[in-house]
């Protein structure tokens, strides 16, 4: 399933344009797409259906990809949890049967919206062996919630992460830099999510993708980015509150406790080999060539349903140069706390 000499890393993309139900309503009466109000993944609210072409191509892929041995797993690309657990179960069986031989996880991740854990769902998790979840807080006020259009509210946010504190790691999602956020409101948050202390926190600055919603309001004078001056003592304030709960900064977005640093994440920091499935989906050789899928989901499906073969590529290939390499060793070296080694 993964090139790779000792370890290799299997991550299964793009759950979230086929399970990601569009409050709004789509723009038409069959199977269309649209953004977030922040990020630019795919939404769709004809779940059942397109999730079952997915799952079938998903599968398939799974079956015909037998490498070397795959030690963490990541279930994400935005809202897996919309998945059906039937299916979410019957993807994963697909995965330890096909791949016995080659399974030695280390790490099984899956991402979670705040609004779609319940009790059944939990115990599916711990059923097919998760071993450690993220969830997309984002924030713990309600009006900046409601402002970026998520479905959850805060309370929710404490309630799943309850529930979730049985599977032992839980790592939440923060944004700061959010359209009239201050720093003592950035600090509520900070002091909410310290409230719950989970074993990891991933924060990032908000930033303005072309083709979502907030980007367009940007273009049109009806939000402001913060000043930059702010969202760096936004950053430093995160810094040092997480360092005083005792948070190990190991990479520039993430914090964790002794122990609970992400194994998955961080292979990508360190150049080792990946193998993504599914639409968006990224791979890298540990070489020199990297491939990226189609972004949509529909493009994903129909060329996979129309060519019964895999070897018929859908992909896009990057050739990397020495410099590049070189380029993306400092890059991704000076973003963990482990810096560049020099002699």
């Amino acid at each position: 399933l993964i090139m790779g000499k000792a370890t290799g890393i299997v991550e299964v993309y793009g759950l979230v344009a086929a399970f990601v139900a569009c409050d709004a309503g789509c723009k038409a009466a069959n199977v269309t797409v649209e953004n977030g109000a922040y990020c630019d993944f795919e939404r769709c609210k004809r779940i059942p259906l397109l999730s079952q072409k997915w799952l079938k191509r998903i599968i398939k892929d799974i079956e015909e990809r037998k490498d070397e041995i795959i030690d963490t797993l990541y279930i994400g690309g935005g809202t897996p949890s919309l998945m059906p657990i039937y299916q979410l179960k019957r993807l994963i069986n697909t995965i330890y049967d096909e791949l016995s031989g080659i399974l030695k996880l280390e790490e099984f991740t899956i991402e979670l919206n705040p609004d779609d854990v319940t009790e059944e769902l939990v115990d599916a998790l711990k059923e097919i062996g998760v071993t450690r979840v993220s969830m997309g807080v984002q924030s713990f006020n309600d009006c900046e919630l409601d402002f970026i259009k998520r479905r959850h509210t805060s309370e929710q946010c404490r309630k799943a992460y309850n529930e979730l504190s049985v599977i032992g790691n839980v790592s939440l999602d923060l944004i700061f830099g959010l359209p009239g956020q201050s720093l003592q409101s950035w600090e509520k948050n900070l002091n909410a999510i310290l409230e719950l202390h989970p074993q990891h926190i991933s924060s990032y600055s908000l930033m303005y993708e072309e083709g979502t919603p907030l980007y367009a309001m940007l273009q049109q004078g009806r939000v402001r980015e913060v000043e930059e001056e702010l969202s760096l003592e936004m950053f430093k304030l995160l810094i040092d509150k997480l360092k005083k709960a005792g948070y190990n900064h190991y990479e520039i977005s993430n914090f964790a406790l002794d122990g609970y640093e992400s194994k998955h994440n961080s292979s990508y920091w360190s150049g080792m080999q990946y193998l993504g499935l599914g639409p968006s989906a990224h791979s890298y050789d540990g070489n020199r060539t990297r491939r990226s899928n189609p972004a949509s989901v529909n493009d994903y499906i129909n060329h996979y349903i129309n060519l019964p073969s895999i070897d018929v590529s859908f992909y896009e290939e990057e050739i990397l140069s020495d410099m590049d390499l070189y380029n993306e060793y400092i890059i991704t070296r000076m973003r963990r706390l482990d810096g560049i080694e020099l002699h």
